[in-house]
Protein backbone atom coordinates (compact mmCIF):
# COMPACT_ATOMS: atom_id res chain seq x y z
CA UNK A 1 0.00 0.00 0.00
CA UNK A 2 1.28 3.83 -0.68
CA UNK A 3 1.16 6.28 1.22
CA UNK A 4 -1.57 7.99 -0.08
CA UNK A 5 -3.83 4.81 0.10
CA UNK A 6 -3.20 4.91 3.71
CA UNK A 7 -3.58 8.54 4.05
CA UNK A 8 -7.62 7.90 2.35
CA UNK A 9 -8.29 4.85 4.66
CA UNK A 10 -7.08 7.04 7.82
CA UNK A 11 -9.08 10.02 6.48
CA UNK A 12 -12.42 7.70 5.86
CA UNK A 13 -12.09 6.40 9.22
CA UNK A 14 -11.97 9.87 10.74
CA UNK A 15 -14.73 10.94 8.45
CA UNK A 16 -16.84 7.86 10.06
CA UNK A 17 -16.00 8.29 13.45
CA UNK A 18 -17.09 12.14 13.35
CA UNK A 19 -20.33 10.87 11.67
CA UNK A 20 -20.62 8.77 14.96
CA UNK A 21 -19.67 11.33 17.04
CA UNK A 22 -22.37 13.82 15.19
CA UNK A 23 -24.48 11.27 15.94
CA UNK A 24 -24.28 10.68 19.41
CA UNK A 25 -24.58 14.06 20.16
CA UNK A 26 -27.78 14.26 18.69
CA UNK A 27 -29.33 11.64 20.22
CA UNK A 28 -27.72 13.36 23.72
CA UNK A 29 -29.21 16.51 22.99
CA UNK A 30 -32.69 14.60 21.92
CA UNK A 31 -32.58 13.00 24.87
CA UNK A 32 -31.84 16.08 27.04
CA UNK A 33 -34.19 18.37 25.12
CA UNK A 34 -37.27 15.54 25.51
CA UNK A 35 -36.06 13.44 28.55
CA UNK A 36 -39.20 14.86 30.57
CA UNK A 37 -41.66 13.64 27.96
CA UNK A 38 -39.81 10.46 27.08
CA UNK A 39 -40.02 9.33 31.31
CA UNK A 40 -43.70 10.17 31.16
CA UNK A 41 -44.60 7.78 28.08
CA UNK A 42 -42.33 5.23 29.75
CA UNK A 43 -44.01 5.50 33.42
CA UNK A 44 -47.51 5.87 31.52
CA UNK A 45 -46.48 2.35 29.40
CA UNK A 46 -45.15 0.78 32.24
CA UNK A 47 -48.66 1.66 34.95
CA UNK A 48 -50.49 0.99 31.75
CA UNK A 49 -49.12 -2.84 31.52
CA UNK A 50 -48.75 -3.10 35.84
CA UNK A 51 -52.59 -1.88 35.21
CA UNK A 52 -53.68 -4.62 32.65
CA UNK A 53 -51.60 -7.42 34.71
CA UNK A 54 -53.44 -6.51 37.71
CA UNK A 55 -57.12 -6.28 36.45
CA UNK A 56 -56.83 -9.73 34.90
CA UNK A 57 -55.33 -11.21 38.06
CA UNK A 58 -58.53 -9.60 39.67
CA UNK A 59 -61.20 -11.03 37.11
CA UNK A 60 -59.51 -14.26 37.72
CA UNK A 61 -59.45 -14.65 41.79
CA UNK A 62 -62.92 -13.06 40.91
CA UNK A 63 -63.87 -16.20 38.68
CA UNK A 64 -62.54 -18.78 40.86
CA UNK A 65 -63.66 -17.20 43.78
CA UNK A 66 -67.45 -17.54 42.30
CA UNK A 67 -66.75 -21.24 40.47
CA UNK A 68 -66.00 -22.23 44.14
CA UNK A 69 -69.13 -20.72 45.88
CA UNK A 70 -71.65 -22.32 42.89
CA UNK A 71 -70.36 -25.58 43.65
CA UNK A 72 -70.54 -25.39 47.11
CA UNK A 73 -74.33 -24.37 46.28
CA UNK A 74 -74.53 -27.25 44.35
CA UNK A 75 -73.76 -29.31 47.22
CA UNK A 76 -75.59 -27.52 50.07
CA UNK A 77 -77.63 -25.38 48.54
CA UNK A 78 -78.12 -23.17 52.07
CA UNK A 79 -75.13 -22.04 52.52
CA UNK A 80 -75.44 -18.65 53.31
CA UNK A 81 -72.02 -17.68 53.04
CA UNK A 82 -71.41 -19.40 49.29
CA UNK A 83 -74.72 -17.68 48.27
CA UNK A 84 -73.41 -14.53 48.78
CA UNK A 85 -69.81 -14.59 47.70
CA UNK A 86 -71.91 -15.90 44.32
CA UNK A 87 -73.58 -12.69 44.41
CA UNK A 88 -71.35 -10.68 45.04
CA UNK A 89 -68.66 -12.02 42.73
CA UNK A 90 -70.54 -13.46 39.95
CA UNK A 91 -74.51 -11.84 39.24
CA UNK A 92 -74.83 -13.45 36.29
CA UNK A 93 -74.24 -16.88 37.50
CA UNK A 94 -76.50 -16.07 40.60
CA UNK A 95 -79.71 -15.42 38.36
CA UNK A 96 -78.99 -18.68 36.80
CA UNK A 97 -78.53 -20.61 39.85
CA UNK A 98 -81.65 -18.71 41.55
CA UNK A 99 -83.63 -19.87 38.54
CA UNK A 100 -82.40 -23.29 38.96
CA UNK A 101 -83.86 -23.51 42.56
CA UNK A 102 -86.71 -21.50 41.41
CA UNK A 103 -87.54 -24.33 38.61
CA UNK A 104 -86.83 -26.88 40.73
CA UNK A 105 -88.96 -26.55 43.57
CA UNK A 106 -91.45 -24.67 41.41
CA UNK A 107 -91.10 -21.77 43.83
CA UNK A 108 -93.10 -18.66 41.90
CA UNK A 109 -91.65 -16.05 44.79
CA UNK A 110 -87.91 -17.04 43.68
CA UNK A 111 -89.00 -17.06 39.84
CA UNK A 112 -90.87 -13.35 40.33
CA UNK A 113 -88.01 -12.12 42.19
CA UNK A 114 -85.97 -12.70 38.59
CA UNK A 115 -88.23 -10.88 36.13
CA UNK A 116 -85.97 -8.23 36.65
CA UNK A 117 -82.72 -9.93 35.84
CA UNK A 118 -80.45 -8.51 33.44
CA UNK A 119 -78.52 -12.31 33.07
CA UNK A 120 -79.26 -13.09 29.60
CA UNK A 121 -82.29 -15.58 29.33
CA UNK A 122 -82.67 -15.45 33.08
CA UNK A 123 -85.95 -12.73 32.97
CA UNK A 124 -87.73 -14.77 30.12
CA UNK A 125 -87.63 -17.79 31.51
CA UNK A 126 -88.17 -16.81 35.01
CA UNK A 127 -91.09 -15.09 33.82
CA UNK A 128 -92.70 -18.27 31.34
CA UNK A 129 -91.51 -20.69 34.52
CA UNK A 130 -94.03 -18.65 37.02
CA UNK A 131 -96.69 -18.17 34.48
CA UNK A 132 -96.79 -22.00 34.06
CA UNK A 133 -96.54 -23.05 37.57
CA UNK A 134 -99.48 -20.58 38.50
CA UNK A 135 -101.53 -21.36 35.56
CA UNK A 136 -101.74 -17.79 34.87
CA UNK A 137 -103.24 -17.90 31.29
CA UNK A 138 -103.40 -14.38 31.13
CA UNK A 139 -99.99 -13.89 32.10
CA UNK A 140 -99.00 -17.03 29.67
CA UNK A 141 -100.75 -15.27 27.04
CA UNK A 142 -98.84 -12.06 27.36
CA UNK A 143 -95.85 -13.71 27.28
CA UNK A 144 -96.24 -15.19 23.86
CA UNK A 145 -96.55 -11.67 22.44
CA UNK A 146 -93.34 -10.72 23.69
CA UNK A 147 -90.61 -10.43 21.32
CA UNK A 148 -87.77 -13.02 21.15
CA UNK A 149 -89.74 -15.08 24.06
CA UNK A 150 -87.63 -17.99 24.30
CA UNK A 151 -90.42 -20.50 25.09
CA UNK A 152 -93.34 -18.85 23.17
CA UNK A 153 -94.05 -22.22 21.41
CA UNK A 154 -94.70 -24.09 24.84
CA UNK A 155 -96.66 -21.33 26.17
CA UNK A 156 -98.97 -21.70 23.17
CA UNK A 157 -98.84 -25.35 23.08
CA UNK A 158 -100.09 -24.47 26.98
CA UNK A 159 -102.37 -22.34 26.24
CA UNK A 160 -103.93 -24.38 23.74
CA UNK A 161 -104.60 -27.39 25.95
CA UNK A 162 -105.56 -25.34 28.98
CA UNK A 163 -108.41 -23.84 25.75
CA UNK A 164 -108.78 -27.74 25.33
CA UNK A 165 -109.78 -28.52 28.94
CA UNK A 166 -112.01 -26.10 29.16
CA UNK A 167 -113.47 -27.00 25.88
CA UNK A 168 -112.76 -24.02 23.78
CA UNK A 169 -111.76 -25.83 20.30
CA UNK A 170 -111.43 -22.75 18.36
CA UNK A 171 -108.78 -20.70 20.74
CA UNK A 172 -106.85 -23.88 21.11
CA UNK A 173 -106.79 -24.27 16.89
CA UNK A 174 -105.46 -20.35 16.98
CA UNK A 175 -102.63 -21.19 19.56
CA UNK A 176 -101.74 -23.86 18.15
CA UNK A 177 -101.62 -22.05 14.41
CA UNK A 178 -99.11 -19.81 15.73
CA UNK A 179 -96.87 -22.53 16.52
CA UNK A 180 -94.31 -22.26 13.49
CA UNK A 181 -93.17 -25.00 11.12
CA UNK A 182 -89.55 -24.65 12.22
CA UNK A 183 -90.53 -25.30 15.69
CA UNK A 184 -89.64 -28.46 17.51
CA UNK A 185 -92.74 -28.66 19.26
CA UNK A 186 -94.23 -28.29 15.48
CA UNK A 187 -95.09 -32.61 15.77
CA UNK A 188 -96.85 -32.33 19.29
CA UNK A 189 -98.71 -29.12 18.03
CA UNK A 190 -99.60 -31.24 14.81
CA UNK A 191 -100.84 -34.13 17.16
CA UNK A 192 -102.86 -32.37 19.31
CA UNK A 193 -104.61 -30.54 16.32
CA UNK A 194 -105.18 -33.66 15.32
CA UNK A 195 -106.29 -35.76 17.62
CA UNK A 196 -107.72 -33.15 20.30
CA UNK A 197 -108.85 -30.60 18.50
CA UNK A 198 -110.75 -32.53 15.62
Amino acid sequence: MSLKENMEAVREELNSEEKFFESAIRTERFVKKYQKPLIAVVVTSLLAVGGAIGYQAYTQAKIESSNAAFNLLLANPADTKAEQTLKNDNPDLYDVWKLSRGISQNDVSILEGLKNSKSFGVADIASYEAAAIKGDVQSLDQYTKKQGALYKDMALLELAVNALEKGDVKTANEKLSLISAESPLNQVSGALAHYGVK
